[in-house]
């Protein structure tokens, strides 16, 4: 572990900043509160110079009195013999993403809307100069990857499918849009909305522009791929990694889903090749997976394609295992058909002999490296949960974070090299807060099988006492509570509030193989159920201090269906409920959802087809043995399972007299993402549960 004197640079300049006087006196220990979880700064996007030397980061900071935040760079030189802490980049009042240097390491690149819309901007890496705006383009920029020879850039940007000549195009229709006095929207298909956005024909496409010359910008761009219509890259979470540039820049590699009639119920993302200059078609690489295939990148030479694929059609949280693909042949092969873990990315070492990929492994995301000759896999920097790793040169950077800091950046790590921390902890951060000490425990849950889970300690923990419990339950389902940190679901802000928390990691969570992941498809009501209720048990019989009599299960999402399935199903040991964006009605969720490939899978089929799999563990099937209180919460932008589920909860909870209250909030989605939206969130559901188990 990096000594505690690494951190304090950072940590003194950050104090002195927001401190409003000098004081020798410490702040009084207190737990985690949601103002300091919604207000603290966050850290991402290391990004390396090709020598290792310079390390850029994004710093979020909140304005929570505006209800908003923005984003700044920052950078750190790494070889610097007086470790200073890192220095803003970008000016005061810019808010700003992406960052990226230029091969020659001269520049930082940048996307602003400082404009007016996303365009990119460059500024020197010294801080020399004010930024420069590279991109006039009609429509935002929304990620780009910068080419081997510095003189181009590709990038995504909303466009309609039949405006392949120019953005102009794009522009003029949206224009015409406004214009229009009647506000009524034609489908033919679905998607008819998307998350939280509804269609309005504008697919995510890529171009490819030259960069301008000193002093001006650039406005025309080339369509790459028009002949694969699809969102480049994919929605609603898809980003510039899906796309890659050759290492001789004459050509690009992107993954894409094809955007027709099957789109809501299909996985089959498949790589194409495509050239830069927008000439020729599109040659698909992976045709012969009709699952989902991504994550390219090109072997140094140029002649070897790695990339990241799943084997089942229709199933969003199968393994994606690791691949080869050689370019002259059109020969695919596993490279670690045998390694029981999925991979989330590619880093190529520099010898081109190893990937480095990050992978759930038993509640943590370490880095792994792969050996591409023998497949084998090795465990290599772990301790909570890591993420955006870069490598350049001899210099390896990352994230990590755990359940007890948010995100910071490490550099080292890998062939011995120590950790040296570039930011702050959230310790370090918030000096006057004691966070609750966890353990990860196991069981025996369904069918005798080693199943997982986690215990935080409330903060303020005294040997001898018993503490009310936070019973907090996953979503996903394909999903974890593991060692990390959440600005949504934080255990902290219950231990925070003096609460023991309890966390289990049932069938169906990811981390322990993909049979463990599989098991609750088709079985969203009992093997998870069974996990709940033996690791509730065995908690309380390895955790003396838990009040088994004072606790409430709380989740969102899948994690609000099982509150929903609890509510008649185990109400035995819940003083209260909490059910956030639940499904209530599977056969409904099933035609109203937007990504039916989802509900199809884990259903079984359509509800069409195969009924009696949506009724076998239905809520709204058992809402006649529904008794405990429950707090209900819904986002009226949440398309993934529309507000009209949390709704049906509230009235079955309401007419049948079971005390019950209904938060609602008109402007969020599935997430709560508004800083102060997710204060209110939070003061809620903490008076529920003082209000049911107390203090």
């Amino acid at each position: 572990m990096t000594p505690r004197h690494a951190f304090l640079p950072m940590a003194l300049l950050l104090a002195c900043a927001s401190a409003p006087a000098f004081s020798l006196t410490p702040p009084l220990p207190r737990g985690l509160e949601v103002r300091d979880l919604a207000t603290m700064d966050r850290v991402s996007s290391p990004t390396l110079s090709a020598d290792g030397r310079q390390l850029v980061f994004a710093q979020r900071s909140v304005d929570f009195a505006a209800n908003k935040s923005s984003t700044s760079l920052w950078i750190e030189d790494l070889f610097a013999r007086d470790a200073a802490p890192p220095k803003r980049l970008t000016p005061e009042g810019w808010n700003v993403n992406s960052p990226s240097f230029s091969p020659d390491g001269k520049l930082v690149y940048f996307l602003s809307a400082k404009s007016g819309s996303s365009q990119l901007y460059s500024i020197d890496w010294a801080g020399r100069g004010a930024p420069r705006q590279l991109t006039a383009f009609d429509g935002d920029v929304g990620g780009y990857q910068i080419s081997p020879d510095g003189k181009r850039v590709a990038f995504n940007t909303e466009a309609y499918a039949e405006c392949a000549a120019d953005l102009a195009c794009t522009k003029k229709k949206l224009d015409a849009a406004e214009k229009n006095k009647a506000s009524g929207m034609v489908f033919d298909r679905m998607f008819i909305r998307h998350w939280d956005a509804w269609n309005d024909g504008r697919l995510n496409r890529l171009f490819v522009s030259e960069l301008p010359v000193a002093g001006k910008t650039v406005a025309t761009a080339k369509l790459i791929g028009a002949d694969v219509i699809g969102d480049v890259p994919s929605r609603p979470f898809g980003d510039s990694s899906e796309y890659t540039w050759s290492p001789d820049g004459q050509s690009l590699v992107f993954s894409a889903r094809k955007a027709d009639a099957k789109e809501p119920w299909s996985t089959n993302f498949d790589l194409y090749l495509v050239a830069a200059d927008g000439s020729g078609a599109a040659k698909n690489l992976t045709a012969t997976n009709p699952a989902w295939d991504t994550g390219a990148v090109f072997a140094a030479d140029g002649k070897t394609l790695y990339y990241r694929a799943m084997k089942r059609p229709g199933f969003e949280a199968d393994r994606f295992g690791l691949f080869a693909l050689d370019l002259a042949s059109g020969k695919a092969r596993e490279i670690a058909p045998d390694w029981d873990r999925s991979a989330e990315n590619i880093v190529l070492s520099a010898d081109g002999k190893t990937i480095y990929t990050l992978a759930q492994d038993v509640g943590q995301l370490p880095l792994f490296g792969v050996d591409i000759a023998s497949g084998k896999p090795t465990r290599l920097i772990g301790d909570g949960s890591l993420g955006s790793p870069q490598l350049a040169g001899k210099t390896f950077a990352f994230t990590r974070n755990s359940l007890k800091s948010g995100d910071q950046i490490i550099v080292g790590g890998l062939d011995g090299a120590p950790e040296r921390a570039i930011t702050p902890s959230a310790s370090q951060r918030l000096p006057g807060v004691r966070f609750g000490e966890y353990e990860q425990f196991d069981f025996k849950g369904w069918n005798g099988d080693t199943v997982h889970g986690y215990v935080v300690k409330p903060w303020n923990y005294q040997e001898g006492q018993k503490y009310p419990v936070a019973f907090l339950i996953h979503g996903g389902p394909q999903g974890s509570f593991g060692d990390g940190w959440s600005y949504r679901w934080n255990p902290q802000t219950y231990a925070g509030q003096g609460y023991a928390v309890v966390m289990i990691d049932f069938h169906g969570s990811t981390g322990y193989g993909q049979a463990f992941t599989d098991a609750i498809s088709e079985h969203w009501g009992d093997r998870p159920l069974e996990d709940l209720q033996k690791g509730w048990a065995a908690a309380q019989k390895k955790y003396g201090f838990l009040n088994g009599d004072k606790a409430c299960a709380l989740g969102a999402s899948y994690g609000g269906f099982m509150v929903n399935w609890i509510a008649g199903n185990w109400q035995q040991p819940w003083k209260c409920l909490v059910s956030h964006d639940g499904v209530f009605d599977q056969r409904m969720m099933g035609y109203a959802t937007e990504e039916l490939w989802f509900t199809e899978w884990e259903q079984g089929g359509t509800p069409y087809d195969v009924p009696k799999n949506y009724e076998k563990f239905n809520p709204v099937n058992h809402v006649k043995d529904w008794k405990v209180p429950m707090l209900v919460i819904h986002g009226q932008l949440d398309y993934r399972i529309p507000v009209e589920q949390g709704i049906g909860v509230f009235t079955a909870l309401q007419r049948q007299g079971i005390e019950s209250k209904f938060l609602y909030f008109p402007n969020e989605n599935h997430w709560v993402l508004k800083p102060q939206n997710s204060v209110q969130w939070h003061d809620t559901v903490n008076g529920w549960l003082k209000q049911h188990i107390g203090e």
